[in-house]
């Protein structure tokens, strides 16, 4: 069974038909009993940093989130979500963010013709083994919508990259810890195969 987070943010809908189109149960719930004895667990999302923290305090999910990364049970997270694992977004400046993985979330930078905020397809460049992307060919393209973007700290945890104006590390791993800037869930045959890869993973491949 796989977990999905439930705290008023959008795409929660899109996430679960995808996964039941893969033939994979999931619960869209913010019940922290729940969340824990799921076999996996997605933190999706799309809106404001600020306002998803706001949140996920409200309804007692920071130290639920936190202790499912403890207890290495795998957790991916989507768009917004993969931006609530770092410490900080210039969007929501003063907010903290969950501080799992360390790294800067800021605006893309405006540039003559760029549109922001980012929406439609970007290729990947895939680097240093990701364990979500096997069987992904290299340059596959995938759906963004973000007006913000993700710097992490350390380079090796980076397994895609993009370029929208600048370098955006599209998507992390980090032992259990699995995230996307991009949409899988809305990326076609290819995103699919991505959320694919991250069901069939156990606390064992973590």
């Amino acid at each position: 069974m796989i977990g999905i987070i439930d705290y008023d943010a959008g795409n929660i809908k899109s996430v679960e038909k995808a996964l039941d189109y893969l033939g994979e149960k999931s619960m869209v719930t913010r019940d922290p009993q729940e969340l824990l004895a799921a076999d996996k667990v997605i933190l999706p999302g799309v809106g404001s940093f600020g306002d998803a923290m706001e949140n996920l305090k409200k309804y007692g999910l920071v130290p639920v989130i936190k202790k499912i990364v403890g207890d290495q049970i795998p957790f991916l997270g989507i768009c917004l979500g993969l931006q609530l694992l770092f410490e900080s977004s210039e969007e929501s400046p003063g907010v903290e963010g969950l501080g799992i993985l360390k790294g800067k979330v800021l605006r893309i930078p405006a540039e003559k013709d760029l549109k922001i905020p980012h929406m439609g397809w970007n290729s990947l460049h895939l680097q240093n083994q990701g364990r979500l992307f096997a069987g992904i060919p290299q340059e596959t393209y995938v759906y963004f919508v973000h007006s913000y973007y993700l710097q992490a700290e350390d380079p090796s945890i980076v397994k895609a990259t993009t370029w929208y104006g600048t370098q955006i590390h599209a998507s992390v791993e980090q032992g259990n810890v699995f995230a996307c800037q991009f949409h899988p869930e809305k990326s076609s045959h290819w995103g699919l195969k991505i959320l694919e890869n991250f069901a069939r993973l156990d606390r064992r491949d973590a």
